[in-house]
């Protein structure tokens, strides 16, 4: 017990330092970067000079030569100040995705208030001790892509836990398995309070409530409340028979279906949702009128998912196992890690530890496309149809902690 105590406080400490370490790199950047790169920080004297090869560098590329920040005599239009960068809000966020190594990114988001600007940082681990903070969304201000307020600029009451932050993928510079899908979502999943509290206090700070957000989120738990009893005793099943039957259904591998392929699915799986319900929840998710729908958001909207506090222990666990992030584990690996020395039944000597193993591997290779690995979406369905059935959040985490050793 003692141990798991101060594991749990070494991973807090660590934590804390990568937020603080991207914090004072994103000070850094853009405190110096608007000096360093203005093309007309020169003064024309020293153009003159180095028309004439004058400086002593003749025509040296630029990064050659010898060029102090303090040396600089003009005021550029895109300077910021650190008082204006500290009136800001840190948050936490994933991304939204099948692929494993990019859901289990570690990125940390500022939003500013002084202009309504947001960037977006990850957190790399290159070997083992040498790390760095790396712009993933630059700077900038940025409209929602999809959803009740598409084309408005973020502000301050878009920031909670939950959230979704969207982001035309062809406008920035992202990882080619990010851009497939044409908008990246990012999901909130932790704020700074403190500074939340500071800048509603400060500023003018308006909750904006949709009608139509409300009425959506009514769909939802309609739905939701209509399958809850199927779902309770067959979660794991339907949940990972769901997300294998959509993988093989998607020939073109993008991960959208088409409104016949969604009423096929729950005909096959037993799901019974009446017709106007199915037309209501059509209408809020085809928000483009494409006719297609991303599948795993099609079964978050239908079957709701875990909170993000449980999700954080799904990937930490996903994040152990894929140790090399190529996005997939080979099942000998997920049998030679997996634990069932803890396990209820083990402790009450109604079963062993090998049968208990067996079980769970049997139920994990049967959710999955290829039966010798296990991707990270596959995981994460196994533990999103575990969850439905366990109300306590701790309970939740013992399960994921004991045979994992997280």
């Amino acid at each position: 017990m003692w141990h798991s105590i101060r594991k749990l406080e070494a991973e807090d400490v660590a934590a804390e330092r990568r937020k603080q370490a991207v914090v004072e790199q994103v000070m850094v950047d853009q405190l110096s970067r608007a000096v360093i790169s203005d093309p007309e920080q020169s003064t024309r004297a020293d153009v003159y000079k180095e028309a004439h090869g004058l400086l002593g560098l003749g025509r040296a590329p630029m990064r050659f030569r010898k060029r102090m920040l303090h040396e600089t005599k003009i005021r550029t239009k895109s300077g910021l100040t650190e008082s204006m960068l500290s009136n800001k809000l840190r948050f936490d966020s994933r991304i939204i995705s099948r692929n494993g190594r990019d859901a289990c990114r570690v990125l940390i988001g500022f939003f500013f208030a002084c202009d309504r600007s947001l960037t977006v940082y990850e957190f790399r681990q290159f070997g083992k001790n040498r790390t760095n903070a790396l712009p993933f969304i630059q700077k900038g201000v940025y409209q929602h892509q999809r959803g009740q307020r598409k084309g408005k600029v973020y502000d301050l009451s878009d920031f909670y836990i939950g959230a979704n932050l969207t982001f035309q993928s062809a406008d920035h510079n992202l990882p080619e398995s990010v851009k497939q899908n044409p908008v990246l979502t990012l999901r909130v999943i932790s704020i700074d309070e403190a500074a939340m509290d500071f800048l509603k206090a400060s500023m003018e700070f308006k909750q904006e409530c949709s009608k139509q957000g409300a009425d959506d989120s009514e769909v939802f738990k309609k739905i939701q409340g209509i399958l809850r009893e199927s779902l309770s005793k067959r979660g794991v099943r339907v949940i990972t028979g769901l997300g294998k039957y959509f993988r093989q259904v998607d020939k073109n591998r993008n991960g959208f279906l088409s409104q016949a392929a969604f009423k096929e699915a729950l005909k096959v799986f037993h799901l019974e949702v009446p017709e106007g319900d199915f037309e209501s929840l059509w209408l809020i998710l085809d928000d483009s009128k494409s006719d297609k729908v991303d599948y795993g958001e099609f079964t978050r909207a239908v079957f709701g998912e875990m909170n993000e506090y449980r999700k954080a222990f799904v990937r930490k666990a996903y994040m152990k196992l894929d140790f090399s992030k190529t996005g997939s584990v080979p099942m000998v690996d997920i049998r030679k890690c997996y634990c069932a020395k803890k396990h209820p039944l083990v402790l009450a000597g109604k079963a062993t530890e090998e049968e208990i193993k067996s079980s769970f591997l049997e139920s994990l290779g049967e959710s999955c496309s290829n039966p010798n690995e296990v991707s990270y979406s596959e995981f994460e369905d196994y533990y999103e149809g575990l969850s439905i059935g366990i109300m306590d959040d701790d309970d939740f985490v013992n399960i994921l902690r004991n045979p994992w050793g997280i």
